[in-house]
């Protein structure tokens, strides 16, 4: 492959996680995608936020969930990806770093009230709060991938060491219990789909929820899909095979941030393509459905919380390999076994934060407001 070809696929592969992004963006902006809203409606679930919604962000997301799995399964089982080599899909992993990275995520996007995806959709809309957790999430990423927090990313990384020799639930279920292949599909891809569905569907909160919610859901979980197949077929270079990705933000808006500063002798991958996407889709919807409005901090405590809570997501997005997005949507829907203790933690830092809170506080506070 010449220098002028390569050239080329690196720019399609850059304007294919663009208008990855920018889809992303929309529709999470259109449909107020959060799981950490999903998280306080369910421990509170009649606070007022919970009932002016319509549809629960919980099921929302799971819905998003169901729709990713069945169509990421799909594509690897049509030969149209393969699984093995996404960035999910470890064959060894720490799984105490994976807990304590997906806690100190889920405490931290508790505090910012909103973890790096939905930071990136309310900046677009205005929310000054917003950039502040961003900056200081893609500082401690930085550092904990290549700085001064390096050490302590091995060292946490060290502890609880496991080899899988399967590293997805489907192989683990075919290779590893003896099941026939059908009956390896129908129970590691076919049941979570099924028990996520009735979760989000049967429930009739998500039945009188908003067009935008419903049509949002399907959106986000398809373009989980497109990810993973926009990277194993577009811009491709045989000589340089890199692994699967798709939707995911620490890693990527730390990349953004740096190549801001240090353009000069790098290459932009698809990653922070997806960041500035999200960014120009999400502000598209805002202005579109004018509610872009300029945020600010009503206090200093506000101001601490959001850079307190931006810093603990990057040390922990790093940690986790991920974020709601990163892994709660795109590892889960590989079904990669190192994805579930990195999710576990997110939910358990959240959910723990949010009852200390309540405590604290004897209420729930309100998620920035989109």
């Amino acid at each position: 492959m010449d220098a002028s070809s390569s050239s080329s696929s690196v720019s399609t592969l850059l304007w294919a996680g663009f208008a990855l992004g920018c889809t992303f963006g929309a529709a999470a902006r259109a449909s107020r995608f959060c799981l950490l809203r999903g998280l306080r409606e369910w421990l509170t679930p009649t606070a007022p936020q919970a009932r002016r919604h319509g549809a629960p962000a919980l099921q929302t997301f799971a819905l998003a969930l169901a729709v990713a799995l069945l169509a990421t399964q799909w594509l690897a089982h049509a030969g149209q990806i393969d699984l093995g080599s996404a960035q999910p899909v470890r064959g060894n992993i720490s799984v105490v770093g994976m807990l304590v990275g997906g806690l100190l995520f889920g405490i931290g996007m508790t505090l910012a009230r909103a973890c790096g995806a939905r930071a990136l959709v309310l900046l677009a809309g205005g929310n000054l709060r917003a950039l502040i957790t961003l900056l200081c999430m893609a500082i401690a990423a930085q550092a904990t991938l290549t700085g001064v927090l390096f050490p302590v990313r091995q060292w946490l990384q060290g502890f609880g060491l496991v080899t899988l020799p399967h590293a997805t639930l489907p192989t683990l279920l075919q290779q590893g219990a003896g099941l026939p292949g059908m009956v390896a599909l129908i129970v590691g891809v076919g049941l979570p789909v099924a028990a996520l569905l009735a979760y989000a569907l049967w429930q009739p909160a998500l039945r009188r929820g908003s067009a935008a919610q419903w049509i949002g859901a399907v959106v986000i979980g398809a373009l989980v899909a497109a990810g993973w197949w926009i990277t194993g077929h577009v811009g491709i270079d045989p000589f340089e095979p890199v692994p699967l990705t798709s939707l995911s933000f620490v890693g990527p808006v730390a990349e953004a941030v740096l190549y801001l500063q240090v353009a000069v002798g790098r290459t932009l991958n698809i990653g922070p393509a997806i960041v500035v996407g999200t960014l120009c889709g999400a502000a598209a919807m805002a202005l579109a459905t004018r509610t872009a409005r300029w945020e600010g901090f009503d206090s200093p405590a506000r101001f601490a919380a959001s850079a307190i809570g931006g810093l603990l997501m990057g040390l922990g997005g790093v940690l986790a390999v991920g974020c709601t997005i990163g892994q709660g949507l795109s590892g889960l829907s590989t079904l990669a076994i190192a994805s579930i203790p990195a999710v576990i933690g997110i939910a358990a830092g959240a959910v723990l934060t949010i009852q200390i809170q309540s405590t604290i506080f004897h209420t729930q506070p309100e998620g920035l407001p989109a």
